[in-house]
């Protein structure tokens, strides 16, 4: 029999320090974000630093496509709810603009300045005002916080209106923490600040999925056992709920380049997340 215990929830949860060279990101990050909002910039095809919200960091940025929109993708970027900013990510746009759609990524504002129950509520807000932007079906893509935040949104108790749950046709959860009692246990909740009450209420695993919900839970093969634990949960449980379920490892894939397949309009990532359309 094999028995396991996590005896160090900070190691658990830490991605750089478990990885070859882990210190790469997120500076690797930039320059190819930078250079694809650089080149949609120029070509007429990008729309920066749109409001959503008053608050400094309630800003989206809105990548089109050639011609019309066949609908539109939000990205919702990760960083534990505590550190980076849609800025970091907008390459990742590349695969589902290539395939006809038009992508809102979106910044929050971060932990301690706001509890992750109102990071919630930024995200649903930002949504809604980039679903005003571009009409057709809505899918949903997020990274680690960000896979968690998508998630949250396709709940019974999801912030967004019914009209905009209804355009909901995919949701892709990449990394995502769909399970945030764990957290409580790490040295990041001293500015996280979860108590049990916001762990029952904001955990999307913990909570009954939206009617006629669509999730894909998507992972690295190489992430740390509790990024794939948190990966299989969710599916797991919304599949005894009535959701529409999937949960994916990709091979050779750890937690910083799992997302990378966005990029590709053929990548199998780009084609889950767009297939719910």
């Amino acid at each position: 029999m094999l028995e396991h215990r996590v005896s160090d929830w900070n190691d658990a949860y830490a991605n750089g320090s478990n990885i070859a060279r882990g210190d790469r990101w997120p500076e690797a990050w930039v320059k190819p974000a930078e250079a694809f909002r650089n080149a949609l910039s120029a070509a007429g095809r990008a729309k920066l630093d749109l409001a959503y919200g008053e608050r400094p960091r309630n800003r989206m940025d809105l990548f089109l496509p050639q011609g019309s929109a066949k609908g539109l993708v939000v990205f919702v970027h990760g960083g534990f709810w505590l550190q980076l900013d849609k800025s970091f990510w907008s390459d990742l746009a590349a695969g589902a603009v290539d395939s006809g759609y038009a992508v809102a990524m979106p910044s929050y504002t971060l932990c301690p300045e706001i509890r992750i129950a109102g990071i919630v509520e930024e995200v649903a807000t930002a949504i809604t005002e980039a679903a005003k932007l571009v009409d057709g079906p809505l899918m949903l893509t997020g990274h680690s916080a960000g896979g968690h935040l998508v998630s949250r949104m396709i709940t019974a108790t999801s912030p967004l209106s019914p009209d905009v749950q209804a355009r909901i046709r995919n949701v892709v959860s990449i990394s995502g923490v769909h399970d945030l009692r764990p957290i409580m246990s790490t040295a990041m909740n001293e500015r996280l600040a979860i108590d049990e009450a916001e762990a029952l209420s904001e955990s999307p695993a913990l909570l009954r999925p939206m009617r006629n919900a669509r999730i894909t839970c998507w992972a690295g093969g190489g992430e740390r056992a509790e990024f794939l634990r948190q990966n299989a949960l969710l599916a797991n449980i919304w599949t005894g709920l009535g959701a529409t379920t999937a949960a994916v490892i990709e091979p050779d894939r750890h937690h910083f380049s799992v997302i990378d397949g966005l990029v590709d309009a053929g990548h199998p990532l780009t084609r889950t997340l767009l297939s719910g359309s």
